[in-house]
């Protein structure tokens, strides 16, 4: 059997793909795995589970004014062409698909041919491709069951997002791993993939507040690293014990991100879907910015989503000041019961056997298709 996947361009899209892969490849069946796209998000990982990845051109449609929507009109039409000849070479029995923009040339390919389909949306509000895709998609999985008024409900599923397996489990020794002593509470801040600047300017103004109380790991991005770094040490200079309480890193590697959610107290984040269900499976209480509405459609309803679960409290990034950010952490962390039911929450909100039913229907559609 040969399955395609495609999607991707941010982790959020293609972390979930590489989830079903790790189950896929545990099956007796041992199906032949492809990736489809203009470039794969960490070739390593494809290598790693030995996925084949199939060059195929896409063009993305920005929801601002550019010049470049309308040359890539013309990368996508080009795509287009492209994967038909792609998957007809090919020839997967059943493609999986997160959406995307990289995902449109090889879902219309897809139909052209005949190939069946399998979607995911991760978001609360389905994106452009999934919108497009639903009208054939045999199988429609869904992250949180607001969404299902998007889709019909005869061939939606609600299975959660496709968690990687090494993040289903806690990592005993996280403090150890990570070389942070556990004599205070760990704050995760993550602004994403690409980071936030936002985010990493409130942190850094406030830091004088909360490091007396709080260890910091702060993922930056790896374009602010530096600039996060040498800001964070001229804000300290008087205070060096404190700066040793405060730890930067551009980007993390994915045993890393395991080890910080097992250890942390609190996670500052943003709302990508993937990320809060990453939260929850840990159960670790959180606080969500997520990015403005004019800019992201999807992450304030994420966020919302998440946080009527009990798990999480949003901060609107238009409210954001350096007291609001200290005050609501510090009663997150001082409040015992209140920590505990919103842990306990967390937890409930996000199911986890989302990579599992995913590869079921993928292999029972494949099956019916090579028949």
């Amino acid at each position: 059997m040969r399955i395609g996947f495609v999607g991707g361009g941010t982790g959020g899209h293609f972390y979930p793909l590489i989830a079903v892969a790790e189950v896929l490849i545990q099956n007796p069946e041992k199906p032949d795995l492809y990736y489809f796209g203009p470039t794969p998000y960490a070739p390593e990982l494809l290598e790693a589970y030995n996925i084949t990845f199939v060059r195929c051109p896409a063009g993305k449609l920005r929801r601002y004014f550019s010049l470049l929507n309308v040359v890539d009109v013309f990368k996508t039409g080009f795509g287009i062409f492209v994967a038909i000849w792609k998957l007809y070479w090919y020839y997967p029995d059943v493609i999986f698909s997160k959406g995307g923009y990289t995902s449109v040339p090889i879902l219309l390919a897809a139909r052209f041919l005949r190939i069946p389909v399998v979607i995911h949306e991760s978001d609360v509000q389905p994106g452009r491709a999934n919108r497009l895709a639903k009208k054939f998609a045999r199988y429609i999985a869904i992250s949180w069951a607001e969404s299902a008024e998007y889709f019909p409900g005869e061939r939606t599923a609600l299975t959660g997002i496709p968690i990687r397996q090494h993040l289903l489990h806690a990592d005993p020794d996280a403090h150890a791993n990570l070389g942070i002593p556990n004599d205070a509470p760990l704050v995760y801040v993550t602004g994403g993939s690409l980071g936030a600047e936002r985010i990493n300017t409130l942190i850094l103004n406030s830091l004088n507040e909360l490091l007396p109380h709080v260890r910091i790991f702060h993922q930056t991005g790896s374009n602010n690293e530096e600039y996060v770094k040498q800001t964070a040490r001229e804000l300290l200079v008087d205070r060096p014990d404190w700066l040793e309480r405060y730890y930067v890193a551009g980007t993390i590697p994915a045993n890393t991100v395991n080890s910080l959610l097992s250890a942390a107290s609190i996670v500052i984040s943003r709302a990508g879907s993937t990320s809060l269900y990453e939260i929850g499976v840990h159960g670790v209480p959180a606080i969500i910015i997520p990015i403005p509405e004019e800019i992201s459609h999807d992450q304030r309803s994420n966020a919302y989503t998440y946080a009527r679960t009990g798990g999480a409290v949003v901060i609107e990034e238009h409210n954001l000041t350096e007291h609001l950010l200290e005050t609501e952490l510090l009663h997150m962390l001082q409040d015992t019961a209140r920590y505990q039911e919103m842990s306990a929450a967390a937890k409930a909100a996000v199911p986890t056997g989302g990579a599992a039913a995913i590869s079921e229907a993928l292999l029972q559609i494949g099956h019916e298709h090579g028949s």
